[in-house]
């Protein structure tokens, strides 16, 4: 059996926990985090991609909105290599209460989220597509965000401090030594191995799974309500900004440009399994039905793929009863369990948005600082991180004009997302990974309109002969990729779509019979 020994274990692997990790390794300490899967598997991984304004929250969560619109600014500084500064809308459609733009106009001066009306016209010169019968519109610095970059720069950042990442390693048992926590027992999931991760502190950023692990932890009576959400993939920009309905918080009142798509969202629904999120066909319907509302001829659009996230939404067992995710604060909880329930050397950090992850790692690692007598101050906020030193935006165009460069030189994988074999080859050294989907996340390979049609069986090429595997390896590996990109393409094949899947399945069935293949 391993044994590591660290400072501070972090245990969950999306924004929140990268972000300690950075935090707790740029003050000083010994930092190692633990992730079942891989990063930003969960929610983080799982959101429509937008860096709030607070606009959202403005009216009904102040406090949320507050926190979203001073940590836009900080990741502005820190991240601007992750953001698309679109900007943002939110627009009164005939189906909203008039009423509800002043209010919210006020709220935004209130909570000090910058805000500006825009004559209806002028609006709709910078985004044509939009209802031509919206009667008012307020600009707010809504972006874009890329959330696997984000988190990966963290990570790149922390480990440039000394510390480490266990992707892959599921932690079964928190381990106490009387009343304090003393670090946590995991298990390799791609080896069996067993491996105890020995902690002078322990941290657990596990998100809508932070029950879980208090739980194993003998800390009873955390809950957290997960919300499920589904968002759309459209297979174009419809729209360059942001788009809000200017109205309270409902389903399917945001469309956001994210990259080379646009995506709509969300629902929000209380299940009970943060693992189980089943999509139904009356959930994407009524999806397709109000991107409608914001932009007409939406349904005649591509949709390129659907997918579910769940929220982190933390209720205090002291509260009354929630019957609806969206009552809930959207602000972050963290949870001290020496005070809550007398145990030292374990604190739980959950709720919050995206947006948030930084501050909430700051108040986490200064709790824990208070808690150990330490005076370190924080600097996530001051220093960039990697890739982001320049302080430029993202720009959408970026892949093109460096592919142009070379356009005769290197081979393209990924024609949708500009993947060229180099990028490839080192995504998968850097990574030293034999799952496809890891390197999706990476460099985006394969989430163009034909969603690995033409470009994953060139990459599995590549990624038998870099990482030298079996023929049985590299045909699983090609194997479960598909099997994932299918589960979020069957709900929404009509149209085009439908017609792309069936190309790709004569691709993989009818020449690469995939599904018999040995692995």
């Amino acid at each position: 059996m391993q044994t590591i020994e660290t400072d501070v274990l972090v245990i969950g692997g999306g924004a929140t926990g990268a972000g300690v990790l950075r935090d707790a390794a740029m003050r000083g300490f010994k930092s190692v985090l633990v992730e079942r899967t891989d990063l930003s598997m969960g929610t983080t991984g799982r959101f429509h991609g937008l860096l709030h304004s607070g606009g959202r929250y403005v009216v009904k969560d102040p406090e949320a909105a507050h926190e979203c619109i001073v940590e836009n600014v900080v990741l502005r500084k820190i991240a601007a290599d992750c953001i698309e500064d679109t900007g943002g809308f939110f627009v009164t459609t005939p189906w909203d209460d008039p009423a509800y733009a002043d209010k919210f106009h006020a709220a935004c001066v209130q909570s000090g989220v910058p805000v500006q009306e825009v004559d209806p016209a002028e609006a709709l010169r910078r985004e044509p597509r939009l209802n031509p019968d919206i009667s008012r519109v307020f600009e707010v610095p809504d972006a874009a965000i890329d959330s696997w970059k984000t988190v990966w720069s963290c990570v790149r950042s922390a480990q440039e401090y000394g510390a480490e990442v266990f992707n892959y390693h599921r932690v079964v048992g928190i381990n106490r030594n009387g009343d304090k926590v003393v670090g946590a027992r995991a298990i390799n999931e791609l080896s069996g191995e067993d491996v105890v991760f020995d902690a002078a502190f322990t941290i657990n950023a596990s998100g809508a799974w932070g029950a879980q692990i208090a739980l194993m932890a003998g800390c009873e009576g955390i809950t957290i309500l997960p919300g499920k959400g589904i968002m759309i993939a459209m297979n174009h920009r419809l729209v360059n900004t942001v788009v809000n309905r200017c109205q309270m918080p409902t389903d399917g009142d945001i469309i956001v440009p994210i990259r080379t798509v646009s995506v709509i969202g969300t629902t929000d629904i209380r299940v009970d399994d943060p693992d189980e999120l089943f999509i139904t066909q009356d959930e994407v319907d009524r999806m397709l039905d109000d991107g409608e509302k914001l932009v007409p001829g939406f349904k005649q659009s591509r949709a390129l793929r659907v997918w579910a996230g769940v929220r982190p939404l933390f209720k205090d067992d002291r509260a009354s009863a929630v019957a609806d995710t969206r009552d809930v604060s959207r602000s972050h909880a963290l949870v001290d369990h020496q005070a809550r329930d007398g145990v030292s050397g374990f604190l739980t950090i959950t709720g919050g948005k995206f947006t948030s992850f930084r501050l909430m790692a700051e108040d986490t690692v200064s709790r824990m600082c208070e808690q150990l007598g330490v005076d370190v101050e924080c600097r996530t906020h001051e220093e960039p991180l990697a890739d982001s030193e320049s302080g430029k935006f993202y720009w959408l165009g970026s892949r093109l004009v460096a592919r142009e460069k070379n356009l005769h030189d290197e081979q393209a994988i990924c024609e949708c997302e500009l993947v060229t074999k180099g990028r490839l080859i080192n995504a998968i050294e850097r990574r030293d990974t034999k799952d496809l989907d890891d390197i999706r996340r990476s460099l985006r390979l394969g989430m163009g309109p034909c969603q690995g049609g033409f470009c994953i069986y060139r990459a599995t090429g590549i990624l038998h002969g870099v990482q030298k595997l079996d023929g049985r390896a590299a045909n699983a590996s090609l194997h479960n990729f598909l099997q994932e990109r299918w589960k979020g393409v069957h709900p929404i094949l009509y149209g085009d779509q439908l017609r792309q899947a069936r190309l790709d399945d004569w691709i993989f069935q009818g020449l690469l019979d995939v599904e018999h293949a040995p692995r």
